[in-house]
């Protein structure tokens, strides 16, 4: 297995995405987290642009990265300027990081229409920067920017660009591919030219405007390259970076090349989730490999075959990156897939009981269910089925009131009457809306039998109208979402009546809390 260096810039090129803001903490947390999962090379920002990247390096010097190396990102020096004389170079030095990566151009179209240099003005910027940061003991990779248009539009002078920082001594050339426009055929073969050409190690870098950036980093690794550059989920400018949570797994159990331990591989999944939770961005469910929904099974077909064999619609074992399968219940589904969910919570579960709770889901589904959201609501049926299970709490019934008082202004308030351990209770409460009002209600008949509610809060409620043309009578469909004990689930309910549809979703969240954490 040949080995692939993994060059991490979410700390610079994914922040460059418009809805990402990270401060100098989160910053140095991800950082250590990339470290601790096996990256050679985690990129922290332009120490020279601004004060927050200053801070990180200052700070970052302290932090245990395991193996890999802190880079700090810049440009060549500027035109009619010394390397002594540019600030730009002076910050990356105080940065004091062993890896120094300076962007140039490579493209004669940008040298001349951006830069404003002559063409041999802008290879003096690329030999002078890459050799006064070897004088300094940087490790240098120059970053070749607009590399393969450049080399489409002229050839010469893109090798030209890599020839100077060569000839200054840099340790890798990352051929850039900066407006994210090429094919993977293309990139390969280019990349395999330039190899013909450059003795020295190549990296790539791509970027995602054709939906080509993980496929480009791969055919550039074919071509020769020997290390990918990227940002987790693909964050970045545009559309994003290359991929490297699809990268990483793509070239080491599909192109048999070393790239991390494979106890290291098996927490790419949790990786992923926790960069997007620091970044405040909601987890990609659909994402290949690291995704919620990457090896979750709906078709009843699908899931028949894989209580056989996991293989029959797996590509590989979603263990390996740390990932789960998962049996997705629908009126789309079959008996396998409530035999599939059953069984992953260590129920077993005979072919009448199967078909029985089939049968209700698509039943509850043609009333306006839907339990592909709710799968506390499919566990709460099977734990039903269980010959030992003892429902906790049984309703007997509920009232609820909305008034609008000159007094006290809008006002709710709900009594619920409710047999707990053969006893019964009613207990009124009033909220700030009726679904409020209920709830509280609930949870203070059952909290003296079932303490643990106390730990239980509500984090989200959806509603729905699934049939708009009925107007005001419209079925309504609520999903409820609860956390505790280190959990989150979801149940459903729907009705006519939006009340009864939340009731139906808040009352099987409690019981499912009763059932996860007691």
């Amino acid at each position: 297995m040949s080995q692939v260096f993994l060059y991490d810039t979410t700390l610079r090129d994914g922040t460059q995405r418009e809805d990402i803001s990270l401060s100098v903490d989160d910053k140095l947390i991800i950082a250590k987290r990339l470290g601790d999962f096996g990256f050679h090379y985690i990129e922290g920002g332009w120490p020279g642009s601004n004060p927050k990247d200053a801070e990180f390096f200052a700070r970052a010097a302290k932090l245990e990265l395991g193996g890999a190396k802190l880079a700090a990102f810049g440009r060549t020096r500027q035109k009619n300027k010394s390397c002594e004389e540019d600030s730009n170079l002076e910050a990356l030095l105080a940065a004091k990081t062993p890896v120094v990566t300076m962007v140039g151009k490579s493209s004669d179209y940008h040298v001349k229409l951006v830069l404003a240099a002559s063409l041999e003005e802008n290879l003096a910027m690329i030999r002078d920067s890459v050799a006064y940061m070897k004088q300094n003991g940087r490790e240098v990779m120059f970053d070749a920017e607009h590399f393969f248009d450049g080399f489409l539009a002229n050839k010469d002078y893109a090798l030209a660009s890599l020839r100077a920082a060569t000839e200054a001594g840099a340790d890798w050339l990352v051929l850039c591919e900066t407006n994210g426009g090429k094919l993977p055929w293309e990139v390969e073969e280019i990349v395999r030219e330039v190899r013909q050409h450059i003795p020295t190690p190549l990296g790539v870098h791509c970027h995602n405007d054709t939906g080509c950036g993980v496929a480009n980093s791969l055919a550039a690794v074919r071509g020769g390259c020997t290390q990918v550059q990227g940002t987790i989920n693909g964050y970045g400018e545009r559309v994003g970076n290359a991929n490297l949570t699809t990268i990483i797994p793509n070239l080491q159990l599909k192109m048999d090349r070393k790239v991390v331990k494979a106890e290291q591989l098996r927490e790419l999944t949790s990786l992923a989730q926790y960069v997007a939770e620091v970044v405040n961005l909601k987890h990609y469910n659909h994402a290949p490999y690291i995704g919620r929904s990457a090896f979750a099974h709906k078709g009843g077909i699908h899931v028949a075959a894989m209580l056989k064999a996991a293989d029959t619609y797996q590509h590989i074992d979603p263990q390996l990156v740390g990932n789960e399968t998962r049996s997705v219940v629908s009126e789309l589904s079959g008996r396998g897939n409530i035999q599939f969910h059953a069984k992953s919570l260590g129920i077993d579960l005979n072919n009448d009981d199967a078909q029985r709770v089939l049968g209700h889901i698509k039943h509850l589904e043609h009333e306006g269910f839907t339990f592909e959201a709710a799968e506390a609501s499919v566990e709460l049926m099977l734990h039903r089925l269980r010959s030992d299970y003892v429902q906790p709490f049984e309703l007997i019934d509920y009232f609820v009131i909305t008034e609008k008082r000159q007094s006290r202004g809008l006002l709710s308030e709900a009594t619920v009457k409710v047999k707990v351990n053969g006893e019964t209770k009613f207990v009124a409460a009033e909220g700030n809306g009726p679904v409020n009002a209920l709830s509280t209600a609930l949870r203070s008949a059952l909290a003296g039998v079932y303490p643990v509610l106390t730990t239980v809060r509500l984090i989200d409620y959806k509603v729905r109208i699934l049939d708009s043309a009925n107007g005001t009578s419209a079925q309504i469909r609520v999903l409820i979402t609860f956390q505790g004990g280190g959990h989150v689930w979801t149940t459903v309910g729907a009705s006519a009546n939006i009340i009864e549809a939340s009731w139906r979703a808040l009352s099987d969240s409690l019981e499912y809390a009763l059932v996860k954490l007691n």
